[in-house]
């Protein structure tokens, strides 16, 4: 119940106009802070929604799989440039990234996560490892805008933040090879 309570209000706070505008005015926070709260917002909810609704989805998404992929497809969507403007620029855009962000990412999420086993989330995690480099690659190596909303600086400055999720990703990966995790299987 804390963490719905806690989800809502990070949503509330998100949708404030002066919060929501400052959060859109700078690219990289736009993408890499309020995407990401949106998501952790509607993750914080998942927990009510899917024990209201646990038979809708032990039959949607038994797996996991349908849950997961939902939520790659729509962030996969949201790291297009075009996505960016077109949130700036069109309302409907706009409502649909903060309906779809927490309702179709966040809930999922958390009803997928535990359902897959461990190489479903190595897949997923190792399929976000080269989407963020080459977004990466795409924001810093551009020479010319790709976001009519933003400066190329700001897209060079998003790019170097994909580059640090990125290397952050290849050093837990790292970690997670040279760690012992023999225990964790018992349990």
């Amino acid at each position: 119940m804390k963490q719905a309570v806690s989800g809502i209000v990070l949503y509330g706070i998100l949708l404030i106009p002066p919060v929501r505008i400052y959060m859109e005015s700078i690219m990289v926070l736009h993408m890499l802070v309020q995407l990401p709260l949106l998501i952790l917002a509607g993750w914080l909810v998942g927990r009510i929604v899917i024990n209201k609704f646990q038979r809708f989805f032990a039959k949607w998404n038994g797996n996991g799989i349908p849950g997961i992929l939902l939520v790659m497809i729509i962030t996969m969507y949201w790291m297009l440039p075009r996505a960016m403007d077109e949130a700036l620029t069109y309302t409907s855009v706009e409502i649909f990234k903060f309906i779809g962000l927490s309702l179709f990412v966040g809930v999922p999420l958390r009803d997928s996560w535990n359902k897959l086993k461990g190489v479903g989330k190595s897949f997923i995690f190792l399929n976000y490892l080269p989407m963020f480099g080459l977004m990466a690659w795409l924001y810093i190596d551009s020479p010319i805008q790709i976001c009519n909303n933003y400066l190329e600086l700001e897209q060079k400055i998003l790019g170097w933040g994909f580059l640090i999720i990125t290397a952050v990703m290849v050093l837990y990966i790292i970690q997670m090879v040279f760690t012992d995790h023999s225990e964790e299987e018992f349990n």
